[in-house]
């Protein structure tokens, strides 16, 4: 028998478990802060392991059109030189492609998918979770309007889901005291131009050290064959912030980041000019939070962001949320309790998360430029040597093997497309 679930938060994580959980059989309604959901941000990855879950919903065309399926990841130096290079999805042989894509677009195909599946009136924009209280037989949750603060509904399901981002007001209601996010030291500045491909069309760089860094790569295809392709850069540089008061996706203006980069001409790309030919760039302290001791309260969890916000080295935090959307289905569908069926649920997420968001405070596979930027003494020409090709790939393997897409763990999802909970449930008291 499906449950009826209330989804706080219509981002990328809840918009895909409404989906799973609906497939599942259950009775989801989703509640989104915004009153009108836009293609906003820039672009965002998709590693195989999510996008196996995005095709099991019927997005493998959706997903086709809409984004570019990247080829090769390669990290340099700071002027171009290549430390390390690898295929990704399905020309490293994984039988799921990696995709990049427009965040806007990507939450625009999940948002259509949901009002097509669950109907329109499955999902309530204008609605901000403000609080809920539960009993043994329910959850009541209430919504307000963010901007007035006035209460705009009510509503009893059989269980709650915080998909509610960074500043998750469930969590918020788990761990009352935890303060602002964890600050890395570093801010990201994030655009996205029409500019000319470069190399295959289809490859994502990442050049720089701990200092300043860029990555850059591909996520709209050209509209007509040798067109330009839309291209997202993010610029990375230490700097003090104070992000109890930092405004999270602040616009300002690529003319004064792109003169960092003014010399950062590799010949197959000018970093400094493709930032300088931006219209505008959004600035975001990079931050993420100490994991969790337990995502789950009773008849009340948490979900991507609200639960494990990590770092965006490895580009690993829309597709964790994916995951956490299908092992919440699966979990909810078995023949438990709704308080017992949460606790299996992060039982299998919470480990594997929370060791991605520390190994993501290590800058993740990306710590390769550091490598070459503390061993290098700028010998190296057309490739590094300075670092043995076997270290980078123990490192590469080893990150890809801890995020649960290297390909042995892909082939064997290909062969068994049934998710399986591998942990047992807990009873312990709920958080104060």
């Amino acid at each position: 028998m499906g449950r009826s679930i209330l989804i706080a938060g219509g981002g990328i994580g809840g918009l895909v478990a409404a989906l799973c959980l609906n497939r599942a059989g259950h009775d989801v309604t989703v509640f989104e802060t915004v009153s009108e959901p836009r293609e906003l941000g820039v672009g965002i990855n998709l590693l195989p392991h999510s996008v196996r879950v995005l095709h099991d919903l019927g997005l493998e065309s959706d997903l086709a059109a809409s984004a570019v399926a990247t080829s090769e990841l390669r990290f340099c130096s700071d002027d171009g030189v290549l430390i390390w290079s690898e295929p990704r999805g399905l020309a490293a042989g994984n039988p799921w492609p990696q995709y990049s894509i427009h965040r806007g677009r990507l939450q625009m195909v999940l948002l259509d998918a949901v009002r097509r599946t669950l109907g329109p009136d499955r999902i309530l924009t204008g609605h901000h979770l403000d609080g809920f209280d539960q009993d043994k037989d329910g959850v009541l949750a209430r919504f307000v309007d963010r901007r007035s603060g006035v209460l705009v509904g009510e509503y009893e399901g059989e269980a709650l889901v915080g998909c509610d981002g960074l500043h998750s007001a469930l969590r918020r209601s788990f761990v009352s005291d935890e303060g602002p996010p964890r600050y890395s030291g570093l801010v990201l500045w994030r655009g996205a131009v029409e500019a000319p491909p470069f190399l295959d069309g289809r490859t994502m760089f990442m050049a720089g050290h701990d200092r300043q860094k860029a990555v850059v790569y591909p996520i709209r295809g050209p509209v007509e064959p040798g067109g330009t392709v839309l291209t997202n850069w993010v610029a990375e540089r230490p700097v003090d912030v104070d992000v109890a008061t930092a405004d999270w996706n602040a616009a300002v203006d690529p003319a004064d980041i792109a003169p960092w980069f003014a010399d950062w001409d590799f010949g197959w790309i000018h970093v400094g000019e493709l930032l300088a030919s931006t219209e505008v760039a959004y600035e975001f302290p990079m931050v993420d939070r100490d994991p969790l001791e337990r995502w789950s309260c009773g008849r009340a969890t948490l979900l991507g962001d609200a639960a494990h916000p990590m770092r965006p080295n490895g580009s690993n935090g829309a597709s964790q949320a994916i995951l956490d959307g299908e092992a919440l289905a699966v979990a909810l569908s078995a023949d438990v309790g709704v308080a017992a069926a949460l606790e299996s649920y992060e039982a299998d997420r919470r480990e594997p998360t929370s060791r991605l968001v520390l190994a993501n405070r290590q800058a993740g596979p990306e710590r390769v430029m550091q490598w070459v930027e503390e061993r290098c003494d700028r010998s190296c020409r057309g490739r590094h040597t300075c670092v043995p090709t076997g270290e980078l790939e123990r490192e590469a393997n080893a990150y890809k093997e801890l995020a649960g897409f290297d390909l042995a763990t892909l082939q064997a999802l290909s062969h068994d497309r049934t998710p399986h909970l591998n942990a047992e449930p807990r009873s312990t008291p709920c958080p104060t």
